[in-house]
């Protein structure tokens, strides 16, 4: 009962008539958590499109998520080494894939070299399930691995809307600084609206949320954010 006394006091302190400035909403956030941990802070876009399995792409959070993200490269030769100096956590080929389809999933990002996709292909069953099946338009498909894997370890953070049309995502932690958990929160919904669908028509973007994991949301009026 006491975590329903807390949300609902939380709650409370929230105006969900509102919209609250950027900013704002960062204060507040922090003000109304609750947690006795490092709580995640969750941002929730709506869209509006007609095919929502298309609202998809990838973002770099310039203050990085908090999390710390496992990265495999499946490459031979010099590739190993290049993705090694870059800072991948795990490295190989063959002997990678055989770890994988024996049940090995240790990792939260897969990129691969376009030479090794014909056997990585066959792990679509295993990786597809968990979304980390490398891509060439996600950019996770490519010869530059140490580019990507930067990218990955430093902040790079893949999204896709749901069935109804709301995109989920993590941009820190609730002791990040105010000033960069705007940064991230500016970077992604920026990156969102560069990717709209070329046929989406009207408001694109219906409405943007911020929370803890733990806490209520928090509407923001999302008009006014630009880099």
């Amino acid at each position: 009962m006491k975590r329903g006394k807390n949300i609902a006091g939380a709650r409370e302190k929230v105006d969900k008539t509102n919209l609250y400035g950027l900013e704002e909403a960062i204060t507040l956030m922090k003000e109304v958590k609750f947690g006795k941990f490092d709580e995640s802070v969750d941002l929730s876009i709506k869209v509006v499109h007609k095919s929502m399995q298309n609202i998809r792409g990838s973002a770099v959070l310039p203050a990085g998520t908090g999390k710390q993200k496992k990265v495999l490269v499946l490459c031979k030769g010099d590739k190993q080494k290049e993705a090694t100096e870059a800072g991948a956590d795990y490295v190989g080929a063959d002997d990678m894939i055989d770890k994988i389809k024996e049940g090995w999933i240790d990792f939260q990002a897969v990129v691969a070299t376009p030479d090794m996709m014909k056997e990585v292909g066959k792990l679509g069953p295993i990786l597809g399930k968990k979304g980390l099946m490398p891509k060439p338009k996600a950019g996770t498909v490519t010869e530059n691995v140490s580019d990507i894997v930067k990218e990955l370890k430093g902040g790079r953070v893949e999204y896709k809307a749901d069935k109804t049309g709301v995109i989920h995502m993590m941009v820190g932690k609730s002791s990040f600084e105010n000033a960069s958990l705007a940064d991230n929160i500016k970077a992604f919904f920026n990156q969102v609206l560069k990717d709209k669908p070329s046929d989406a028509k009207g408001n694109y973007i219906k409405s943007l949320h911020v929370s803890t994991s733990m806490g209520p949301g928090i509407k923001i009026n999302h008009k006014g954010i630009d880099r």
